[in-house]
């Protein structure tokens, strides 16, 4: 039997959206303003570079990166947890930014696009060990309202 190596990486540090040159206002709107998240320097060095950085409440970060030859993302995406996803779908909708709702795979989730093309995932926390598992028959439909759209 081949023995398994100890696992090398220990967690993921951040997240990269590639965006055109001029990015910047639009990212900051969606990720800070919507969403809340903060603004954190980048090094001196990449601040030429363009684009914005972004914290999240657990340490990691979101990066907004000038590609140049940038073409958006539609099935690649980045996934954001929430505490209370009926709470992040009430202030999108209060904010007029569509999103479709989805929970195949048993969490509750919801898709929208960002300002740059790019699908963008918000999902709700998994539950606290001892309390539900992420599986469809535990989902809170009620979340969705009936709701269910395609991809």
């Amino acid at each position: 039997m081949p023995l398994t190596p100890p696992a090398l990486v220990t967690g993921l540090d951040h997240v990269q959206i590639e965006a055109p040159a001029g990015c910047e206002a639009a990212a900051r709107a969606l990720f800070g303003g919507l969403l809340g998240l903060p603004e954190v320097a980048k090094p001196l060095a990449l601040r030429g570079r363009g684009g914005v950085w972004l914290a999240l409440l657990d340490g990691r970060q979101v990066h907004v990166s000038v590609a140049p030859d940038f073409g958006p993302r539609v099935k690649g995406h980045a996934a954001l947890r929430c505490a209370d996803l009926a709470a992040v779908r009430a202030h999108l909708e209060a904010c007029g930014v569509p999103c479709e709702a989805d929970h195949d795979t048993g969490a509750p989730r919801v898709f929208l696009s960002d300002p740059f093309g790019h699908r963008l995932e918000i999902v709700q926390e998994a539950p606290p060990p001892g309390g539900p598992h992420r599986d469809a028959t535990v989902c809170d439909d009620s979340l969705w309202k009936g709701e269910k759209t395609a991809r």
